[in-house]
């Protein structure tokens, strides 16, 4: 007998977030879909089973991107990575598409979304240290309401969010500013990150860093001097892993050099 690669899962395709929460709701086993680029992988290697795929590629409410007047930008959780690299509006805060360009290949990139990226909450995506530097709030919906989460309190773990069964990230925005920066160690040229670091140097400066711990963890140097980066990021007394990539000391040096990269472009383009 074949074996199959995916075991029997249920599908539904819902048109609105009040279906999508409804159906998250009556399926204890359900999980949303949105690209499908980690979780389907994920299925695949048995690491998930869930009962039903609740696929929420036809709810328009969850994509585009809007700017405010006050220079807020918004963005639907469907909203790809290549959407948003090339969206008008998303310009007023360039990080964002200069980071989702750097993210594997141009077809991931096609259908990958920027939901999906930060509700995976892998350590080692691109996303999640730049929400957190750049002060991203997130909209999460319910069958209560919404509630808004920042970004630095939405990331609770590998592969958990503040998004609880039953709710949806519906939106995600962006305070205005144009002084950050982002540096990583990625594996190959594609590949997801060895360590990397976001920096936004819009009033305080605030450095996020990826792939050192569970969730990014923020760092608050007293000056954009490379020494005054590195004594900030040798405080944090920094923990990470160590794999076939790199050893916990090696994760430790790559941090302080990304930090250190990150804020210096931050400040170089408060300087223009």
């Amino acid at each position: 007998m074949p074996v199959m690669l995916l075991r029997e899962v249920g599908y539904a395709r819902p048109a609105t977030v009040e279906q999508a929460l409804s159906l998250l709701r009556e399926h204890d086993g359900a999980r949303a879909l949105a690209g499908g680029q980690t979780l389907i992988n994920v299925m695949k290697a048995r690491a998930a089973s869930p009962d039903v795929l609740v696929d929420l590629s036809a709810i328009p409410q969850l994509r585009g991107i809007d700017l405010d007047p006050d220079g807020t930008v918004r963005i639907g959780p469907m909203t790809t990575y290549t959407e948003l690299i090339g969206s008008a509006e998303a310009r007023a805060r360039p990080i964002l598409g200069e980071v989702c360009a750097q993210i594997a290949d141009v077809q991931v990139r096609n259908r990958g979304t920027i939901g999906g990226n930060v509700c995976s909450s892998d350590p080692t995506n691109h996303l999640p240290p730049v929400m957190v530097a750049v002060g991203a709030e997130m909209t999460i919906a319910s069958a209560e309401g919404e509630r808004t989460v920042a970004a630095a309190d939405f990331f609770l773990g590998v592969y958990m969010t503040a998004v609880a069964p039953g709710e949806l990230l519906t939106k995600i925005s962006i305070p205005p500013g144009r002084h950050d920066g982002f540096a990583s160690i990625p594996i190959g040229k594609d590949g997801t990150c060895i360590v990397n670091a976001a920096a936004s140097a819009n009033g305080d400066l605030r450095v996020a860093l990826g792939c050192v711990g569970a969730v990014p963890e923020v760092v608050e140097p007293a000056s954009t001097e490379p020494d005054a980066v590195r004594e900030a990021v040798r405080a944090a007394a920094l923990d990470p892993p160590s794999d076939v990539h790199a050893s916990a000391a090696y994760r430790r040096h790559l941090a302080e050099v990304v930090a250190a990269r990150a804020v210096q472009q931050a400040s170089e383009r408060a300087r223009d």
